[in-house]
């Protein structure tokens, strides 16, 4: 069973790390690796791997609203306003 779950864990970070186009496994793969994994994230969720960093994630509500609609309604005239 552990030497199993090593395997995984150690094929996840492979993988992660030939995303990254890195051709040696970090810390930081083995974190992307086990907390992008359900099952691995689940069996190591009080676990801190030094040097793993953080998921990355934005909040959607800090992303910019992606209006189209309102872009189209509003058109931008390309002459600056005449002054009275």
């Amino acid at each position: 069973m552990n030497l199993n779950c090593f395997i995984l864990v150690l094929e996840l970070a492979g993988n992660a790390a030939r995303d990254n186009k890195k051709t040696r496994i970090n810390p930081r793969h083995v974190l992307l690796a086990v907390r992008n994994d359900e099952e691995l994230g689940k069996l190591l969720a009080g676990v801190t791997i030094a040097s793993g960093g953080v998921l990355p994630n934005i909040n959607p509500v800090l992303l910019p609203k992606k209006s189209s609609s309102a872009a189209e309604k509003t058109p931008k005239s390309k002459k600056s306003p005449k002054k009275a």
